[in-house]
């Protein structure tokens, strides 16, 4: 990630500077409409109240007081965040209209779902925001308090326990599947439409696992509702010093980062682009929105349009074999 920042820092330079001169760096806008003239929409296809739509509107207060313009978050929740895909592909290339895509609607979805209503090809990256690491916790009811209890616990009465996710071909899904594969272990998956019912019923006992964000898990196991197992990140986490990895209990393959990134439509010109990816770059980089992300539990990862765009790529090539390997088919 350092190798990528650094090459950030050089486009970035590059671009305020052409920006500041009133150089174009690709094709023009049209000479009458001065970008932003009016409000922006920035969709997210995930509820209100949840982590995604916290890193939004965090950002998007930021980058509103920069440009001169009201960015209003407009929450599409449901079908593995497809609507608000598709609400995204279909509004004009104006630039008016940005989209949280993440590792779900841009990685996952195509290769699952077997109908899809937007394409990946649909959109054009502005830059990478930040990703979510993330905690497995059970309730309290269970009496589990170790990752290595819950495996004993699920290889002795396989399909008995279950465990919750955001929902259906999230990576908060494919983390559980990776970790059923590598353990051996028969648990039930049950998708919801966002984290707050996961949470719920993980605290109800209605599931007895959940991968959640840790945001929201120092806030319940501080409260003593529920107990982190594990992480699912390389290294241990500040916020969980004494929480283990998936690696270090004996699963090395079982890493996810939740990641999120800011798209436009493909065809929005090469000029917007760039300002909103300046301004971006720009908000993640001022005190109070860091602040507010890493004390949330986000890990803040700017890019430039060009770096997300090469990351989805690598990104899809990696899931790719592992998804295949999973058999997973969904519909819609």
């Amino acid at each position: 990630m350092s190798n990528t920042l650094h090459a950030s820092r050089r486009w970035f330079t590059i671009a305020a500077v052409a920006a500041g001169l009133g150089i174009a760096t690709a094709a023009p806008v049209l000479a009458q409409d001065k970008y932003p003239g009016k409000p922006i929409r920035w969709v997210v296809g995930f509820p209100a109240g949840g982590g995604s739509d916290f890193l939004a509107r965090t950002v998007a207060n930021a980058m509103s007081e920069q440009m001169g313009q009201p960015i209003v978050i407009d929450n599409r929740p449901g079908a593995g965040a497809m609507i608000g895909a598709d609400v995204a592909a279909r509004a004009p290339a104006d630039g008016y209209t940005l989209w949280t895509g993440d590792m779900a609607t841009l990685v996952f979805n195509p290769m699952i779902y077997r109908k899809v209503p937007y394409k990946v090809s649909d959109f054009q990256p502005v830059g990478l925001m930040a990703r979510f690491n993330m905690v497995v916790t059970t309730g309290t009811a269970t009496g589990i308090d170790t990752m290595a209890g819950a495996v004993e616990a699920m290889r002795k009465e396989p399909g008995k326990y279950s465990y919750g996710s955001v929902g259906a071909g999230t990576p908060h899904h494919f983390v559980m599947e990776l970790f059923k594969k590598s353990a051996g272990v028969d648990v039930v998956h049950v998708p919801y439409r966002g984290l707050a019912p996961v949470v719920q019923d993980l605290i109800g006992g209605q599931v007895q696992f959940a991968p959640i964000d840790t945001a929201s898990a120092q806030v319940h196991v501080k409260a003593g509702k529920l107990k982190a197992l594990a992480v699912t990140s390389r290294a241990r986490l500040p916020a969980f010093p004494q929480v283990p990895t998936m690696a270090e209990l004996g699963f090395k393959d079982v890493e996810m980062y939740a990641w999120q990134g800011l798209m436009v439509h493909a065809d929005t010109p090469r000029t917007i682009v760039d300002q909103l990816a300046v301004n971006l770059h720009k908000a993640l980089q001022r005190p109070d929105v860091r602040k507010a992300l890493v004390d949330y539990g986000l890990e803040i990862t700017p890019s430039s349009p060009q770096e997300l765009g090469s990351y989805i790529d690598q990104q899809t090539k990696f899931w790719g074999e592992i998804v295949r390997a999973s058999g997973i088919k969904l519909d819609m």
